[in-house]
């Protein structure tokens, strides 16, 4: 619990920093608790990744050969805002085993701006348990080792979502077009989002009518 509740609000703080920085920074704790920042060399940033895994720094790798730096980096992660189609991207140092659709390890996690009917959420987490859906921030992500990946994991998350796929047919078609990725064939849902942008997708709920009164 204590571990988790560090990364959490060092993750908060991350992406504060992503919205005030353009350029790449590492996030240290000063002796007063609060974090201050400083502008890191590739050097640096190799250095801090001497310990994460392959997968993980062959995601940095590509970030920043697509994207440019992070916004923001720990020793526990890269934080990048906005960037091409992704809302923020964050490369996670741990990586956890993933064996759908074959073995491999998620390191990466994109978000985009997405609402998803609330009656489809268990047929969601069916499809891929690595697409996460944030009903109140009205977000959705995929984790993966790949951007291409993720790009088909939401792609067929979607179509799952607006009754296009049943579960067993995206899973389907994601083992297709992961295989066809890997071979160098073409795949187009793992070249880009194939779905429009949404707007106004957080959903605060509503409160319990017993505790609104006053």
């Amino acid at each position: 619990m204590i571990r988790r509740t560090r990364v959490s609000t060092t993750l908060a703080l991350l992406v504060g920093a992503v919205a005030a920085s353009t350029g790449c920074i590492s996030v240290r704790k000063s002796g007063s608790g609060q974090m201050s920042s400083a502008r890191m060399s590739s050097a640096q940033m190799d250095g801090m990744m001497s310990g994460w895994s392959t997968a993980s720094r062959g995601a940095v790798v590509f970030m920043r050969g697509k994207y440019g730096a992070p916004a923001a980096m720990t020793a526990d992660m890269a934080v990048w805002g906005r960037t091409g189609p992704w809302k923020r991207t964050i490369v996670f140092a741990r990586e956890y085993a993933h064996e759908f659709p074959m073995h491999h390890t998620d390191v990466m996690q994109q978000w985009i701006d997405y609402k998803a009917p609330v009656g489809m959420f268990d047929e969601l987490a069916m499809y891929d348990g690595s697409v996460v859906l944030e009903r109140t921030a009205g977000e959705a992500s995929a984790r993966c080792d790949k951007e291409g990946a993720n790009f088909l994991a939401l792609n067929l998350a979607h179509e799952v979502a607006i009754g296009q796929r049943s579960v067993d047919d995206a899973r389907r078609m994601y083992g297709e077009q992961a295989m066809a990725m890997m071979a160098g064939r073409p795949a187009p849902y793992t070249e880009r989002l194939m779905f429009s942008p949404m707007g106004n997708t957080n959903d605060p709920d509503s409160p319990l009518s017993a505790m609104a009164r006053p």
